[in-house]
Order: C-alpha cells, then structure tokens, then sequence
C-alpha cells in the first residue's frame, strides 16, 4: 500500500516543521535574528489521468527567513547599533570571508578593531589623517586608542564687545579689558588680555598682551605688548576704522615653550561685513569671543553615533570622525544564507549587495546605542506548535489505521 508512504511523507515534514519552531522559539532573544517560515507542498503521483488522482503525499517544506522589522529596543552600549529599515551590516571572518549582518552588539578587540562579539570585523571606512572617503573600498574600522589629537597653532581671533561711549578719558569707566586664550604649535595656551582706553569722543586706543613668562625675551610677572593701535566708531557707534578687510596683525615671537612663532589676525568684522566691535551707551562688556586653535588632547572616549558615524571625542571638548559603518542592500535577502553566528553569506539566488552609507540608496537608517530585538512571535510560534503537533499524530494516525487494514487482510486466510 501506498499509504504508508504518504502518511511517512506527513511524518518527515511535521517533523521538519517542528524543528523550526523549535528553531525560532530557541532564538526569541537573540539580537537581529530573523524568524522562519515553512511552506507545505503536495506530491502528485501521476499526472497522466486527472480523474484519477490520489497524491503521493508532502514534499520536504520550504523554509524561509522572514526580514521583518524587529523591535529597537535601547541598551546605551557605546558599540551598540540597530538597523532601522532595509540593509545589513557587512563584516568579515578569521578566512576573509564577507558576511552580512543585522546583529549590531559591537565591541573592540585587542588591536583597536571593531568587532562582532564572536569576532568577524566589522567592514566600513577609517578616517586617515582626519579624512573620512567613504567612496572608497571598505576594510576594517579600527578605532584610535588613546592618541593624541595633534594641535593646530591659532591663526585667527575675535571680540564680540561694546565699549560704553559714555565712559570718561582717564577714568576707571573709559578702560575695558578681555582675556583670550590661543594655542601655539606644540598645543600650550597663552592667554592675550586686549585693554582698550578711550583717548577721546568716538575714539579708543587698543593694546594687546601676553604674560612676559611666555616669551623668551619676556620678564615674569611683567606683560609683553604684542600689538597696539587706535580703534574709532562713527555716530551710530559702529566701527570705522581700521576698515573691513584689515585685521590686526598679532605677532608671538620667541616663544619660551620653543613653539613655532604665532602670528594671528584679530578680526575686527564678521563674514557679512557687519562688525564685532560696538561702542553704545550701555556698560563696556563682553558678549563672545572665538579663536581657531586647537589644543593637543587625548581620546576620552569612542563611540558609534546615529547614521554609523564613529566618533572620537577628545580632553579638550573637540570631537572629530575616525570611521564610519558600511551598509548592504540586497534586493532579494529572502535568498541569503544562515551560516549561524547571526551572520548570513550570499546564495545562489542572491542579487549583487549595493554597499554604502546609511540612509543612502535604500538602505535604512543606524540608531547608536540600541539593539535590534528577534522578530519571533511567542503567541504566533505556540499556535503554529500545536498544529503541527496535531498534524503529526494525524498522519501517525493513518499509519495505525493502515496497519490495522494490513492485519486483517493477512487474517482472511484463518
């Protein structure tokens, strides 16, 4: 009989089914995991005589991954990163493989890389010399581990200010003074005081300084003058001269600390022409003020922000790009492949990935410090348990009948 078959057929399919619930209940928490679906077809004996057609039972299911959007859920981990949309995270193994990804439980390992937790490279651009193309090939992103940010000396300062044109010539309320500090070559700070004294109606001198301990030439305790000159400002109290388009030239030479001479522009007017020096009736004060320098600083900290931008942040307050994280889109990610370790590698099906930036070209968004949650359904998982469960004791069910037939057949003969 024939049956026996097609019954065993139910069997051997129930059972697969039901190692995929299993399968999908064993990785409800598992991040970015993907759960699995089973598709029954039938088996037909012959096709020759349709009004004759039994069936041969089920052919071995189908299953496939359901890319679904899981649930973002928060964790605050500095590595951490989850997919928002379409796209996967493309790492590569110890053999050079590439593989894909919706997991993003990163950290680093010992040599700076940054890394899946069982330890394939996480692919994407490092910044080099503090440039970021992220039009070039991908590799390893490894983060900068307690470097130094080089300083960059300063070149160039501003005052936001009013000077009170009520204040009185030799008087208290005819001086005002602003500190600045700027940077030298070798990342020191020195700090300018510039003095203002009204010489007359509209009219007031300017004076910049340095501490005499930061010249070589200097006297501690003694400030050095290292810029001087007259500022005036017309009946609306705006400057008149020096003129747009002439800053003043402030010159630190031989620095005690052996840094490379400073020699710095005081801008005296924004970008628009408008400038940074009023003189109202109102007490002389400062509003701001701005240098370009930067101080050398060490790495206090490395993390992954929204978009797969990884940024160093520095002592100093300054944080700069050393990497960014790669996206792929793949058209058809039902054909990829589970190779375990939450990772995934091409099939035969598998269209070409388009690798890129998130949020570019169809791929989704990168949330920083948030991890994307399993899409198994615990409600949907139990429902789907129970009838295949049913389903198996069936078709168990029909071989008992069958052998009960059998068995009485072979005792006609009695």
């Amino acid at each position: 009989m024939s049956g026996f078959s097609i019954a065993l057929t139910g069997l051997k399919s129930d059972t697969t089914a039901l190692d995929v619930v299993g399968n999908n209940l064993a990785n409800l928490n598992t991040t970015g995991f993907k759960d699995t679906t089973v598709s029954f077809q039938d088996l037909v004996s012959s096709l020759a005589d349709s009004s004759n057609q039994v069936g041969a039972g089920v052919s071995s299911p189908l299953t496939q991954k359901q890319f679904l959007q899981g649930s973002i859920t928060l964790s605050g981990g500095a590595f951490d990163a989850a997919i928002q949309g379409d796209g996967f995270f493309v790492v590569a193994n110890s053999a050079g493989n590439t593989l894909y990804t919706r997991a993003g439980n990163f950290q680093l390992d010992a040599q700076g890389n940054l890394v899946t937790v069982t330890g394939d490279k996480v692919q994407g651009w490092t910044a080099a010399g503090g440039v970021l193309n992220t039009t070039g090939a991908t590799g390893n992103i490894t983060i900068p581990e307690n470097s130094i940010q080089t300083p960059t000396p300063t070149s160039q300062f501003s005052f936001n200010l009013n000077l009170n044109s009520d204040g009185t010539v030799g008087d208290p309320s005819g001086t005002f003074s602003s500190p600045i500090q700027v940077v030298d070559s070798l990342g020191a700070t020195h700090t300018l005081t510039a003095t203002f004294t009204k010489t007359a109606a509209g009219s007031w001198k300017y004076e910049v300084f340095v501490p005499g301990e930061d010249l070589a030439s200097g006297t501690a305790g003694t400030p050095s003058s290292v810029a001087t000159g007259t500022i005036t400002f017309d009946a609306n109290g705006q400057l008149k001269t020096p003129a747009a388009g002439n800053p003043v030239a402030v010159s630190l030479t031989g620095l005690a600390d052996g840094a490379a001479d400073l020699a710095i522009n005081w801008n005296l007017y924004n970008a628009d022409g408008s400038s940074t020096m009023t003189q109202f009736s109102q007490p002389s004060a400062l509003s701001g003020s701005s240098q370009d320098g930067i101080a050398a600083a060490q790495v206090t900290q490395v993390a992954i922000a929204n978009g797969g931008e990884v940024i160093a942040r520095y002592s100093n307050g300054t944080q700069q790009i050393v990497g960014q994280l790669a996206l792929a889109s793949i058209s058809n990610p039902e054909s990829l492949v589970s190779v375990g370790q939450n990772n995934y590698q091409l099939g035969g099906e598998s269209a070409a990935p388009a690798v890129g930036t998130a949020g570019t070209g169809g791929r989704g968004t990168i949330q920083a410090g948030a991890l994307e949650g399993s899409t198994v359904d615990i409600a949907t998982e139990f429902t789907n348990l129970i009838v295949y469960q049913r389903s198996y004791q069936a078709n168990s069910r029909v071989i008992t009948t069958l052998d009960e037939i059998t068995q009485d057949l072979l005792q006609m003969k009695r």
